[in-house]
């Protein structure tokens, strides 16, 4: 990214105009620019991806389950939320039994109750319901694939069933977010009119909404979890997809915080006194490969060439360091590592061979499209890492075209899988990817059962020992004998080039220095509560 065009940016960028105006009060507000072209879905399941849930979800709602966020030396690990506890019975490993908790307040004041669980299972699994709403089913679709019925017990208590043994509920439940039925009433049963005034159980109230600009929330008093109160009374989330408009927005000082900035701006942003802050956590910045019939990544030869095309750690050194070279779908030393025989790295002459003997060179490059964003939820700087990767794997034979669109299309595109006519001609999609659970990371990737609408198997990669491994993983509820299943499974994954991993990112934000109490979980999801600016 040149220089010229980042001060040109900061000189003529007009941000103070779309930032309200709070000098004269006494609030503490916390002004955050997010990578997003657009505020998230607010009534309950957000858009936007994983960015969207941090921003939207986990902020204005709770699920059931929840992640402890308040650790930055460990991985986030599952905490109880809107239900104290949750049993699974043994003889069927399908029935699952949450405890509610008592006295929490949905932000208009109604209770949260049993009925209201099922409401919000209704809203997304019965299409007969009144609340159905197709807009939040399609969002998530994934986390309640798995649920068969549900029913309430007692005002406190909630029977969940599984289509199957699942052991991985609890991780999806996480995601599954409980909007207000009193609210939904209110606004005439009209979901558009919730969305600009939603109401969740979360520590942060909704207060303005201006699309494709910004949101305003505001502190929940009130909040069940007095610890979780947050610190800021207002959160102002700015929609800046354009990576030098966040920056300039910092450094004028019309933001405290932004997502994902430019690695060629951190050190001017370190010279001006900001603070960068990174850490390690469950994220991979990959190509999700087409295995339909006419792809030419069917070919594993072609697979692994392409994965040793890559100059992995010149693409970290392009990236300032604010990133670590891929070894697989997880990271070396993960639980779930396991050993796989291939290994991963930068090795162009074995990747030519492989291209010669599949048939391909650089007189003869194999044709390939790629499916890419301007921007979005953890897609680091797309534009000049797919450029990289695209000279890398020209070097060794491959001809890549790349489609840009905007993020949102591109989540689209991947949730109507590889085989769907808008994606025809689609071969690779350029999705960053977590790994905080077994079902995203690994089981929905690699299980043939998993296709879209219902899974994350994109390419629809379909291997008889990775549909093995991933059904026993799945049924498995000892945590040690699914992490061993798991790590063959991620070495099978590895060692058939499922897809064409690159880096992990090391999830680096730049904030002001009156920014305090931020403590930057190993997880894609953040608390905002503690943070505010001095």
């Amino acid at each position: 990214m040149k220089r010229q065009r980042f001060w040109g940016i900061l000189s003529a960028v007009a941000i103070a105009t779309l930032m309200p105006m709070h000098a004269a009060h006494a609030e503490k507000i916390l002004r955050v620019a997010t990578t997003l072209a657009d505020v998230p879905l607010t009534t309950g399941q957000p858009s936007q991806g994983g960015e969207g849930a941090r921003f939207i979800g986990i902020t204005i709602y709770d699920g059931l389950i929840n992640w402890d966020l308040s650790k930055e030396k460990e991985a986030a690990k599952l905490v109880p939320g809107l239900a104290e506890s949750w049993t699974v019975d043994l003889a069927t490993k399908t029935v699952w039994t949450f405890k509610l908790r008592p006295n929490v307040k949905f932000h208009d004041g109604s209770a949260f109750t049993a009925d209201a669980v099922v409401w919000n299972l209704d809203k997304l699994l019965k299409r007969e319901s009144p609340q159905f709403d197709q807009a939040q089913a399609t969002q998530g679709a994934t986390y309640v694939a798995p649920i068969a019925s549900y029913r309430k017990i007692d005002d406190m208590t909630v029977e969940i069933t599984t289509k199957a043994p699942d052991s991985v509920l609890p991780y999806l439940l996480t995601q599954v977010f409980m909007s207000s039925p009193v609210r939904w009433e209110e606004m005439g049963r009209d979901w558009a009119k919730v969305a600009s005034k939603p109401s969740g159980t979360g520590p942060w109230i909704l207060d303005k909404l201006v699309p494709r600009e910004r949101a305003e929330l505001v502190k929940n008093p009130n909040y069940w979890d007095p610890k979780r109160v947050p610190a800021s009374d207002r959160l102002v989330l700015m929609m800046m997809p354009d990576p030098t408009t966040r920056v300039a927005a910092l450094l004028s000082g019309q933001v405290d915080w932004v997502e994902a900035p430019p690695p060629d701006t951190v050190p001017r942003l370190k010279q001006s006194g900001m603070q960068i802050v990174t850490n390690v956590y469950p994220h991979i910045w990959p190509y999700q490969l087409s295995f339909t019939e006419d792809s030419p990544f069917k070919d594993i030869r072609v697979r692994k060439a392409a994965n040793l095309a890559i100059d992995r750690d010149g693409l970290v050194s392009f990236l300032g360091g604010l990133a670590v070279p891929a070894k697989g779908q997880v990271n070396e030393g993960h639980p779930w590592f396991g050993k796989p025989t291939f290994e991963i790295k930068y090795d162009p002459e074995e990747a030519k061979r492989l291209m010669a003997e599949a048939g391909y060179s650089q007189d003869k490059p194999l044709k390939v499209k790629f499916l890419v964003s301007t921007a979005g939820s953890g897609q680091m700087q797309p534009l000049p890492m797919n450029e990289f990767v695209q000279e890398n794997l020209r070097e060794v034979g491959f001809d890549v075209e790349i489609e840009v669109m905007e993020w949102e299309a591109l989540r689209a595109r991947r949730r109507a899988g590889a085989d769907a006519p808008e994606n025809k001609g689609g071969h690779g999609l350029n999705n960053s990817w977590g790994y905080w659970d077994p079902d995203i990371g690994l089981l929905g990737p690699a299980w043939s059962v998993m296709r879209p609408p219902s899974g994350y198997n994109w390419g629809g990669y379909k291997d008889a020992e990775a549909d093995k491994l991933a059904a026993q993983a799945k049924v498995e509820f000892d945590p040690e004998k699914q992490n061993d299943l798991l790590g063959q499974l991620h070495a099978r994954m590895v060692d058939q080039a499922m897809w064409i991993w690159v880096v992990h990112d090391l999830n680096p934000r730049a904030m002001s220095p009156k920014v305090k109490g931020f403590v930057q979980a190993q997880s894609w999801f953040q608390d905002l509560t503690p943070v505010h600016v001095d």
